[in-house]
């Protein structure tokens, strides 16, 4: 299983606070939906075996499970579409338990160290993707790995004490800066490829 964390800092939590209409307005929630649609998709197939996972505002999670994911298209409307509808759902996630939006969509009341708490268990492998990290080449393709990254913003100081604490390392996907999406895409081809080294 693959799993990504993607920490949202500005995406509101109120339903009524996010338009369809002006997605990049809702708090950068574009980003999130192309970290989805690239996590997911393949051309004209969906992925086997991916989780992620959207933590907004550090109280909500938002889960897209690839395996049993339904109906979802790789457009960024229907994919903050769905955000939408699980934010419409918060009554519904009661203690940790999660509130099911759609099928393959759950919606968590947790935050980003109650999230790692639940998906980080003996077998997995946390990584966290950061610029100052160490090359993907030199690292070993884990066979269960979580990777945590940020939105256009960087983690803050307590979120990323709490992402060292489940992660064994950081690492980067090359010698620039790529947007969020676009590095979850390098992560991919790195894992496919078992580390570089299977075409």
């Amino acid at each position: 299983m693959r799993q990504f964390v993607v920490v949202g800092h500005e995406v509101p939590t109120d339903p009524d606070a996010i338009s369809l209409s002006d997605i990049p307005g809702a708090g950068r929630l574009d980003l999130l939906c192309r970290c989805v649609a690239t996590s997911v998709f393949l051309s004209h197939d969906i992925r086997e075996s991916v989780r992620v996972h959207l933590v907004l505002d550090d109280a909500f999670t938002v889960t897209f499970d690839a395996d049993t994911l339904r109906h979802l298209r790789p457009d960024e409307r229907n994919v903050a579409a769905r955000v939408h509808g699980a934010l419409e759902s918060t009554a519904d996630a009661i203690g940790h338990m999660p509130a099911d939006v759609s099928p393959g969509v759950t919606l968590r009341r947790m935050g980003l160290e109650a999230t790692l708490d639940r998906i980080v268990v003996d077998g997995v492998t946390c990584l966290r993707l950061h610029e100052a990290g160490d090359p993907l080449v030199d690292v070993d393709p884990p066979a269960d790995p979580v990777f945590v990254l940020s939105d256009h913003r960087d983690l803050t100081e307590a979120e990323a004490t709490t992402v060292a604490t489940a992660a064994t390392r950081r690492v980067r996907v090359g010698p620039t800066v790529l947007h969020a999406d676009d590095t979850i895409a390098v992560v991919h081809n790195w894992l496919d490829t078992d580390g570089y080294t299977t075409y």
